[in-house]
This record gives structure tokens, sequence and C-alpha cells, in this order.
């Protein structure tokens, strides 16, 4: 099996896995994150197969998803065993599933390789902007936090067991996650990117908060 097929059988493995998802986390989602580390990996000249196979299982072990406390990402490990992937392009694989996920403002990025670093931008990019956006109100409907509250503050998680924990609100997680991220990304090519999205999300939230206190209709002198 040549690694364009391995690739193909990859991505309908995994539509096929994702397609009922309504958290954010779906198909198409992955598409984007794929697609998007192409384009980003054609850019840094890194191992392309590496970078493809490594979107396209990112989320297939997510915490997020999954009760286990084992990072080893078990189920991505399998499907590339069954495709007979060899050993050194699985651990390095397995690396960047391992260490790519956010864990909070003040924990320590633990990647390694410009493949990582690729997926994990990638990854990143699709979580700010305006398709970050509605990812993230997606996921807050997911999980039941409200969109807003202002009686809570923002928290700056010093460890990936409190920010894994935390249970803000959605407009909570753009200060907390979502704002930070433009200024994490790894590569030359996704900073470019991130900074035009970085400013959508910076007039939604102007936006957002001019119409929660109503400054809109105040001054409209209706």
């Amino acid at each position: 099996m040549t690694q364009n097929d391995i690739i193909q059988k990859t991505s309908e493995y995994i539509k096929q896995e994702f397609s009922g998802d309504s958290s954010g986390h779906d198909w198409w989602h992955i598409y984007r994150v794929w697609k998007n580390a192409i384009a980003i990996c054609e850019q840094e000249k890194a191992d392309r197969y590496i970078v493809e196979l490594a979107a396209l299982l990112h989320d297939l072990d997510d915490w997020k998803f999954n009760e286990t406390e084992d990072e080893t990402p078990h189920r991505a490990k399998a499907w590339m065993e069954s495709r007979g992937i060899d050993s050194q392009t699985i651990e390095k694989v397995c690396e960047i599933i391992m260490h790519i996920s956010y864990k909070g403002a003040q924990v320590e990025n633990k990647m390694k390789s410009l493949e990582g670093f690729i997926v994990q931008d990638s990854d990143r990019l699709d979580a700010i902007g305006a398709i970050g956006i509605g990812r993230a109100f997606a996921y807050g409907g997911y999980k039941n936090r409200p969109m807003y509250d202002p009686e809570t503050s923002n928290k700056m998680h010093a460890s990936f067991e409190e920010y894994k924990n935390s249970k803000s609100a959605t407009i909570n997680h753009f200060y907390e996650k979502l704002l930070l991220l433009k200024d994490m990304m790894n590569t030359a090519t996704a900073k470019k990117i991130a900074e035009k999205r970085h400013e959508v999300m910076v007039k939604f939230l102007d936006q957002f908060m001019n119409e929660w206190e109503g400054h809109d209709v105040s001054d409209s002198h209706l």
C-alpha cells in the first residue's frame, strides 16, 4: 500500500468516525486542519506524510472525548499498525498527537518537531477567526455552558488539570485561550494567517460587549 493509499484510507476512516459530531470537532474541522497543514508544510518544507497522518488522526484520542488519563493515542496507533505503517513513522505521529493540545495558558508547549509545529499551528488556526468563533459556541453548547457570565473572571490556567476541569463560559474561553493563540504559533506561515484571524475575534468581542450592555441601543437615540 502506497503512502497516498494510506492517507486516502485514513481520511475515509476519520470521516466515518467523526461524521455525527456537533461539538465543533467534526470531520470538517479535521478536514480543514489537514488541508491547512498541507499548505503550511509546502511553505515550511517538512515531511508531508508525517504531517498528513498526524493532522488526520489528531483528534481520535482527544482527552475532551475520551475518559482515559493515559496520554498514549491508542486508537491512532492501532489504526496505523493495521495499515502496516512502519514503527518509526508511528512513533513520530503519536508524539505529535500526544503534544498537540492546548493545555493551559501557563503550560509549556512540549512539541519538538517541525512536523508537529505545523499540525499544531493548523489545529490552532481553526480555533480562531470566524470559524473559531463558531466552533467556540458549538463546543460551549455541547458542554452546556453559558455564552457569557459577567460575574465570573478569566483565569490563566497554570496546569493542564486546572484547564481540563474548567467550566468557563464561552466568552471567557476567548480570553483564557483563543486570544492567546496568535502569539503561540510556531511557524512563520501560521503567524501571518493568525494575525488576520485574531483581529476578527477582537472585533467580534467588541461588538458582543456593546450589544450585551445595550450600548448600540442607547447610541441609536431610539
